[in-house]
C-alpha cells in the first residue's frame, strides 16, 4: 500500500517543477519586414545600389562605437528591430537600450527579441511586461519546460533534459529595418561596454549595410519560428498588461534620472549617441564588399549526440579554412581545439601557412575550465610552428576608447572572435573555436571579401600579440615559458601566470574530462 504522506510531498514537487508552465499553444509566423517599407531602408538601397550586390561594412572594435551603434540603430529604426542574444544582464548600459526600443515601440516599430532561455533565468515576468507592449514580442528559444519558478527546481528541470539544455543559442545579432545589422561575440550588459568597473570583455563588431542585412533577417527568422522558440508568456499564468508595463516604465526612466546625476561620467558617455550621432558619418565610411552570411541551423540543437555536418557552420566555413596558403589569423576568447582543430592547425602550418593564434591567458580569462581544455594542446601545436599569442589581464586605461584599440577603461579580457584568411578575407561573429561553438551552441556571423577589412582586422590582432599585451608561450629546452614586456623591456617567465584557484579550476576540466563540454 502506498504511503498516503508521500502525496502532499510528491503534489509540491511537481507543482515546483512545473512552475508557472501554461499548455503551449502553435505561435504566430512572422518574418522580417522588407528594407523598402521604412524611408531609413529606402535610403540604405539607394546607397547599396551602386555597389552591384556587394555590402557596406564597418569594423566598430571597441566598447564606446558598439554601444553608440545600437542605440542610433534604435533611433533610426522606422519599421522593424530584430534582437538576437544568447545573455542579457541587468545594468545601466542594458537598460538605456530597452528604454530606446520602448520609444521605438511607441512609434510604431515592431520590435521581435529572441533570447536564448538562460537569459530568462528568474526573469520571465520582467520579460513578460515588456512584451504587454502591443508592438514588442519576445520568444525564448530551447526553453526550460519544468522547474521555471525558483533557482534550485531549474537546476532539477535541467538535469531531467540535460542531453537538450547544455545546447544552447551563442548567436548575437541586431537587425534594424532589415537594411542595417551588427553581429559579433557583444552580449548586452555594461561588462560588454565597458561600462562596468571591475570587467571589460573586449569585443570586435561588425556593422553590416545592405544585402547583406536581408540575408541575416533569414536566419533570424529560421530561429524565430523554430518549434524551439516560444513566447515568453507561454510560461504565466496570468500576464502582465497595461498598467503593469507603465509601472515597469516609470520605475525604468527614475532609474536613468537617478544615474544621470549620480553616475554622471558614465551615463554622459553612453549616452553621447543623442546629441552627437554618428551613424551618418559611420555611412560615409563603409568599405563594400562581397560577403556571405553563415549560421548554424536552429535544429542543430536537437541531435541525440553530435549534430549533421550538414547542419553546421563549420561546414560552410570549410572552404576558407582549407584553402587558406599563406596566413591563417584567429582570435578566440575561449580556444580548445580538440584532436580535429589540432590536426587541422597542424597541418596548415606544416604546409607554409603563418599559423598565429590569439586567446586568453589563464590569468585573464574569465572561465579557467576552458583554459584547462586548451592547456594540453600547446606543446603539440608550438612543436608544429603554431605561434601561440596568450592575452594578458589588461589594467585599465582611460584613454582606451580612442580609435582601434582591444582594450577598455576596465581590467579586460578578452572576448573577441575572428578569423583572417591570407589577409584578404575576415569572419567575424560569434563563433570560438571550441567544441561548444562547433558541436553544441549556435552560432552566426559574416564573411567578408575584402583586403582592406582585413587589415583593420588584422592590425587589431597584432596590437594584441604585442609583448606588452600579451604572454608568447614558446618551447625552450623542451619546457613551455612565456616571453612578456613590462616596462619596454622583454623577459621570459618559467611559470604560467595565474593564481592557485585558477590553476585549479583549469586541473579539474582536464581531469574530469569536460573538453568535449566546453
Amino acid at each position: 500500500m502506498r504511503n498516503p504522506r508521500a502525496l502532499p510531498v510528491m503534489l509540491s514537487l511537481m507543482l515546483g517543477l512545473g512552475g508557472c508552465a501554461t499548455v503551449s499553444q502553435p505561435h504566430e509566423v512572422t518574418q522580417a519586414l522588407p528594407a523598402g517599407d521604412s524611408a531609413f531602408g529606402r535610403s540604405v538601397q539607394r546607397q547599396a545600389s551602386a555597389y552591384e550586390g556587394r555590402s557596406g561594412f564597418r569594423l566598430l572594435p571597441n566598447s564606446n562605437e558598439a554601444f553608440r551603434a545600437r542605440a542610433e540603430l534604435i533611433r533610426n529604426a522606422q519599421s522593424s528591430i530584430d534582437l538576437q542574444y544568447y545573455i542579457v544582464h541587468d545594468g545601466l548600459s542594458t537598460r538605456a537600450l530597452v528604454h530606446e526600443l520602448l520609444l521605438a515601440a511607441d512609434r510604431g516599430v515592431r520590435v521581435r527579441i529572441l533570447l536564448d532561455d538562460t537569459t530568462s533565468d528568474g526573469l520571465d515576468v520582467q520579460m513578460a511586461t515588456l512584451a504587454a507592449h502591443p508592438n514588442i514580442h519576445i520568444r525564448v528559444f530551447n526553453p526550460l519546460r519544468l522547474g521555471r519558478s525558483t533557482g534550485p527546481t531549474r537546476a532539477v528541470g535541467r538535469l531531467f533534459n540535460l542531453n537538450l539544455q547544455h545546447r544552447r543559442m551563442h548567436n548575437k545579432l541586431w537587425l534594424v529595418d532589415n537594411s542595417m545589422a551588427i553581429v559579433g561575440g557583444r552580449n548586452l550588459g555594461d561588462e560588454y561596454f565597458d561600462a562596468e568597473p571591475n570587467l571589460n570583455f573586449t569585443d570586435i563588431d561588425l556593422l553590416g549595410v545592405g544585402p547583406v542585412a536581408e540575408q541575416l533577417g533569414h536566419s533570424f527568422d529560421q530561429y524565430w519560428n523554430s518549434a524551439l522558440s516560444k513566447p515568453i508568456g507561454d510560461f504565466l499564468l496570468t500576464q502582465p498588461d497595461a498598467s503593469d508595463l507603465r509601472a515597469s516604465r516609470q520605475r525604468l526612466e527614475a532609474y536613468l534620472a537617478d544615474a544621470r546625476i549620480k553616475r554622471k561620467p558614465l551615463y554622459d558617455r553612453l549616452m553621447a549617441y543623442q546629441t552627437q550621432p554618428r551613424l551618418d558619418v559611420w555611412r560615409n565610411e563603409l568599405i563594400w564588399a562581397h560577403n556571405q552570411a553563415l549560421w548554424d541551423a536552429p535544429s542543430k540543437v536537437l541531435a541525440s549526440d553530435e549534430p549533421d555536418p550538414q547542419l553546421l557552420m563549420t561546414q560552410q566555413l570549410a572552404p576558407e579554412m582549407n584553402g587558406v596558403q599563406h596566413e591563417l589569423i584567429m582570435i578566440s576568447a575561449y580556444f580548445v581545439p580538440g584532436e580535429p582543430g589540432l590536426l587541422y592547425l597542424t597541418s596548415r602550418a606544416d604546409a607554409g601557412v603563418s599559423v598565429k593564434l590569439l586567446t586568453n591567458s589563464l590569468e585573464a580569462t574569465d572561465v579557467p575550465a576552458v583554459h584547462g581544455g586548451y592547456a594540453p594542446y600547446r606543446r603539440a601545436l608550438l612543436e608544429h610552428g603554431v605561434h601561440l599569442y596568450e592575452l594578458r589581464r589588461q589594467p585599465g586605461d582611460p584613454s582606451a576608447n580612442r580609435g582601434l584599440r582591444l582594450y577598455g577603461s576596465s581590467d579586460s579580457s578578452l572576448h573577441s572572435k575572428a578569423i583572417i584568411f591570407d589577409r584578404r578575407k575576415t569572419f567575424i561573429g560569434s563563433f570560438n573555436f571550441d567544441p561548444r561553438s562547433v558541436l553544441w551552441n549556435t552560432e552566426v556571423g559574416i564573411l567578408v571579401d575584402s583586403q582592406e577589412l582585413a587589415e583593420y582586422a588584422r592590425e587589431l590582432a597584432v596590437q594584441g600579440m604585442s609583448p606588452a599585451l600579451s604572454y608568447q608561450p614558446q618551447l625552450v629546452n623542451d619546457k613551455i615559458v612565456w616571453v612578456t614586456e613590462d616596462n619596454h623591456h622583454l623577459h621570459t617567465l618559467t611559470t604560467e601566470p595565474g593564481g592557485l584557484w585558477r590553476r585549479f579550476n583549469a586541473w579539474v576540466s582536464k581531469a574530469v574530462g569536460l573538453e568535449r563540454m566546453l
